[in-house]
């Protein structure tokens, strides 16, 4: 028997399904690392954002709902430095392209596979999409007449899924982008590109309530 509701349950993979491959900051940013670091480190990225998503689902768990009314300023903090973190890896970027300084792509080596964790764990413990799902859209599918940790668990697990598939789908396309970039100029113009996405993704989580 299912911890949750089954017709509850069918309406939370339809609407996590929407919610997964909807663009957001967390794909945004897997796409940039994967043209920047390729298949690998995207991965991994997706394995930092899913770590963040166990802190939500743990969060969640405690009533992060009455917490984000009781405290909105600190977790608009949170996304703040989260933010600001992302447009310094984007600003990274664009001043690499602009100064000629973009290094061969050496997929699945290096720094980048050392830091896409990190960053991929920073991206989704900021983004508004993760909070506003935990705060708002979680809580209608849980069932008070059953217990709450086997449901919060199941959903949890469902969502992680569906977001990694969603996730990696996005990063592995952008890795592969990054085997073809061979010359100089096409580096230069992806770096800009990969910027120019990742200010994308920290203008979606500094500019949204």
């Amino acid at each position: 028997m299912l911890p949750v509701d089954p017709a509850l349950y069918a309406l939370f993979l339809a609407t996590m399904a929407v919610m997964a491959i909807t663009p957001g900051p967390a794909n945004i940013f897997a796409i940039a690392t994967g043209v920047r670091a390729g298949p690998q480190a995207a991965l991994l990225g997706v394995a930092g954002m899913n770590a963040a998503n166990l802190v939500w689902i743990a969060a969640a768990a405690l009533g992060l709902s009455a917490l984000v009314h009781a405290f909105p300023l600190a977790f608009r903090l949170i996304a703040i430095i989260g933010g600001l973190y992302v447009a310094w890896l984007g600003a990274k970027a664009l001043w690499a392209a602009w100064r000629d300084k973009v290094a061969p792509f050496d997929v699945g080596k290096g720094a980048d596979l050392t830091s896409a964790f990190r960053d991929g764990f920073a991206v989704q413990l900021s983004n508004p999409k993760a909070i506003v799902f935990f705060t708002a859209v979680l809580p209608p599918f849980v069932d008070p007449l059953r217990p709450a940790a086997p449901q919060l668990a199941l959903l949890g697990a469902t969502m992680i899924a569906m977001d990694g598939v969603a996730m990696s789908g996005y990063g592995i396309a952008g890795g592969a982008l990054a085997n073809v970039l061979r010359k100089d100029q096409a580096r230069r113009a992806f770096s800009a590109l990969v910027g120019a996405l990742l200010l994308m993704a920290s203008a979606l989580i500094l500019l949204r309530d």
